[in-house]
């Protein structure tokens, strides 16, 4: 089973979230989040015009005021629930990757905000799912017009040395040959500094970009996992994952903390790649990913190359 990769809880489940207190004085939230700030997306002349994101996750608040003009397609693969999202979870994150340049109310708090919005409901209002609804889900995107971004916020723990899943890897590989870049959590087993857990599944696959979780002093979030298994499970890049400000269900807003929350950010940088450049790979967006971070001084194993920047 598949979860949700909010804030991990106490005894490791990864569909727990918790929502976050307000930001501490280290960031002036009054224009635009922290992790916007920390990535450079404020400084951006990128949108993401023209290109296609797809957020793999609980659905998504269709009638929220921020986002219900910019969806382009959704589906649900869940049996006897629509795309409307019941949780929140997938409505926070939709927002953090796409979320408008002037939003209804608050601060911005989306990257790609002119990019266009595909929604994939893998997992059900509770938060969980099956592997082969997730398979759907990346299968259905990658065959979307326009998509060049697949975010998912969702894991399942991984035992220490243990490899990756090769049904999910085979389906990463299909969708980088269309032209496709895969994002997801490395989730948040972990409760440092006493107990470290390796990067979930199917963050953990090759041909998947992991990515790892930051507290707003730039430090490893105490939940995110890291990169311990050799076959696989590395993380790749880091972005803001703690007091996430983003949309939620009921035409509202939230904070929560996790790699779920970090995912998405990365997604939106992604869609700014590809606006940039627009005739690359998939896997020069990649490359471009890794490689365009800033170094913050973090051990591979937790904070891969570093955290994303926007172009």
């Amino acid at each position: 089973m598949i979860d949700t990769v909010g804030r991990a809880s106490s005894n490791g489940q990864q569909g727990a979230m918790l929502t976050a207190a307000p930001a501490p004085p280290l960031w002036d939230e009054t224009q635009a989040t922290w992790g916007l700030q920390a990535i450079l997306a404020t400084e951006s002349e990128y949108t993401g015009r023209g290109v296609g994101v797809a957020i793999l996750d609980t659905g998504v608040d269709l009638s929220h005021p921020d986002l219900a003009d910019r969806i382009a397609q959704t589906a649900s693969f869940v049996e006897g629930e629509t795309v409307d999202d019941g949780q929140g979870h997938g409505t926070h994150c939709v927002g953090t990757s796409c979320g408008p340049q002037r939003p209804a109310s608050g601060p911005r708090y989306g990257v790609a905000c002119e990019a266009d919005i595909y929604i994939g409901k893998v997992l059900n209002n509770q938060g969980s799912g099956a592997e082969w609804q997730i398979l759907q889900g990346i299968n259905w995107a990658a065959s979307q017009k326009g998509v060049r971004v697949v975010s998912m916020s969702l894991g399942g723990a991984v035992a220490l040395g243990a490899g990756y899943s090769r049904f999910y890897e085979r389906a990463a590989r299909r969708a980088l040959k269309r032209g496709v870049v895969i994002v997801a959590a490395a989730g948040n087993d972990s409760l440092r500094p006493g107990i470290l857990a390796p990067v979930a599944t199917p963050a953990n696959c090759p041909s998947i970009l992991a990515v790892g979780a930051l507290a707003q002093d730039y430090t490893i979030a105490p939940f995110s996992c890291a990169g311990l298994n050799p076959n696989g499970g590395v993380v790749d890049v880091v972005a803001p994952g703690v007091n996430v400000l983003s949309t939620w269900r009921d035409g509202g807003y939230r904070r929560i903390s996790g790699t779920s929350m970090a995912t998405p950010l990365v997604a939106g940088v992604t869609a700014l790649l590809w606006e940039q450049n627009p005739g690359a790979t998939a896997s020069d967006i990649m490359s471009l990913l890794r490689t365009g971070v800033r170094n913050l001084g973090l051990p591979m194993s937790d904070g891969g190359r570093g955290m994303v920047q926007a172009p």
